[in-house]
């Protein structure tokens, strides 16, 4: 393999720069030839590729967001969007790409490998819900984000005897919510993965109150519900005042963790790695706290069950 691609698509992450930086000084490293993709599969269809060199990602590891830019690209789902990418592809002599983003971005990748061209994906998404691998890139820093959020609204919740719900984002999952409730000490995390019971969390405030706590910190996984929806509820169902704090996308922003450059860092240069030994269709994780590559198939099988002992214990400690 002489020349490959990088490209990041769908939402950004934290940490999505350090990957491009990987995997272009990785490839340089090994002597292959590495492009940028810029605005995702909408750049690979407009031909908006460009030769990297090693001073074409100096200077990223630390800032958010992604440099090639990202785009949705409803064109790309279609076979005549795909056509065009793939002229791209031959023209620009592309023979291997890599994918950085979420299940989406997965999804056009698995696309062009139908079409033949080896693609290897990058997991970078703050949601944490990409089947085969325990850590996504950008999941640390939004989560010490939302922490750092919830340590100042539990300062000014305290000051006014108040209750506070706190939307994070997530999608259909919870490990976001999950790991920042329990990192940041909330009395009651509210998760699509588990079933939900309003009188729970009635019952819970209520005790907290009588044993003399002059506030409560409730986190919402979007994907369950509003906090402006579950703030009327609790009203409605038990006359309890909440206020409401949308975190919204900061949480997807800023320079990314010390953790998320590390694992960006391996994860680049095992998917360059995965191109370069001859594999088709291949995604990067961690497992039991080492980097390896796995089919890209393995992404699309049923999402893996969250960790519910996390909730438990996060339950035990608040009260």
């Amino acid at each position: 393999m002489k020349k490959i691609a990088v490209l990041t698509s769908g939402g950004d992450a934290p940490g999505m720069n350090a990957a491009i930086r990987s995997v272009v000084r990785k490839a340089l490293f090994e002597g292959v030839e590495v492009s940028g993709v810029f605005n995702g599969y909408q750049g690979l269809i407009d031909g908006k590729i460009e030769q990297f060199q090693l001073g074409s990602v100096g200077d990223i590891i630390q800032r958010g967001g992604t440099i090639l830019r990202s785009a949705r690209c409803p064109a790309f789902m279609t076979e005549e969007g795909r056509a065009k990418a793939m002229e791209q592809i031959k023209l620009h002599a592309i023979e291997g790409l890599v994918v950085i983003g979420g299940d989406g971005s997965f999804k056009g990748a698995n696309e062009l490998v139908k079409l033949g061209v080896p693609c290897a994906c990058v997991p970078a998404t703050i949601d944490n819900d990409i089947t085969g691998t325990e850590f996504t890139i950008g999941f640390d820093t939004a989560l010490n984000t939302v922490v750092q959020v919830i340590d100042k609204i539990r300062d000014t919740a305290t000051s006014h005897e108040r209750s506070f719900i706190i939307e994070v984002m997530g999608r259909d999952a919870g490990d976001l919510a999950l790991w920042a409730g329990l990192g940041g000490g909330a009395e009651s995390i509210i998760l699509p993965e588990k079933p939900f019971n309003i009188h729970a969390i009635v019952e819970r405030l209520r005790s907290s109150t009588s044993r003399g706590k002059k506030h409560s910190i409730i986190v919402l996984a979007e994907g369950m519900m509003s906090a402006t929806q579950l703030a009327e509820l609790l009203k409605k169902e038990a006359g309890i005042e909440t206020r409401v704090s949308i975190l919204g996308h900061m949480q997807r922003g800023g320079s990314p963790s010390a953790r998320d450059r590390v694992i960006a860092s391996q994860y680049g240069a095992r998917a360059v790695e995965a191109l370069l030994s001859g594999k088709k269709s291949s995604a990067v994780g961690m497992r039991n706290h080492k980097v390896v590559d796995y089919n890209l198939e393995e992404v699309f099988i049923k999402r893996e069950k969250l960790d519910l002992s996390l909730v438990d214990l996060a339950e035990t400690l608040s009260i």
